[in-house]
C-alpha cells in the first residue's frame, strides 16, 4: 500500500488552467500506479481551464463547491459529489462561477 499524505502532496503544473493549483494524489511522481492517475483541483473564483481535450478519458469527482464544465453539447454544472466523465478526445473547458473556492479530483489514465 501506498498512502500519500495531504501535508506530503506535491503541487504539479497543469498546462492551460489559470486560477488552479494542483496536487498529485496518485501516480506520476507521487506512486507507481499502472493504469492511472489521480489528482486534487483548486480553483478559485474565476478559475479554470481553457478549452482542450485530452488523448484519454478522464473522470471529475467535485467535492467542494461547484465547477461548470463546457463542452460542444453545452455546459453543465456540478456540484458536491457530483462527477462527470469526458470521453477521450472530448474538448472542455472549466470554470469556478461561484465565489468560493471549488476542489475537484480528477482521475485519469496514464
Amino acid at each position: 500500500m501506498k498512502v500519500t499524505r495531504w501535508k506530503e502532496a506535491k503541487q504539479y503544473a497543469a498546462k492551460g488552467h489559470f486560477g488552479m493549483v494542483a496536487f498529485r494524489l496518485q501516480g506520476g511522481d507521487a506512486s507507481q500506479t499502472q493504469n492511472f492517475w489521480v489528482g486534487l483541483s483548486q480553483f478559485l473564483p474565476a478559475g479554470g481551464a481553457e478549452k482542450g481535450a485530452s488523448p484519454s478519458e478522464k473522470v471529475y469527482v467535485v467535492l467542494e463547491g461547484e465547477v461548470t464544465v463546457v463542452t460542444k453539447d453545452g455546459e453543465t454544472t456540478l456540484g458536491v459529489n457530483d462527477s462527470c466523465l469526458l470521453a477521450a478526445n472530448e474538448e472542455r473547458s472549466v470554470i469556478n462561477r461561484g465565489n468560493n473556492i471549488a476542489r475537484m479530483l480528477v482521475i485519469s489514465p496514464n
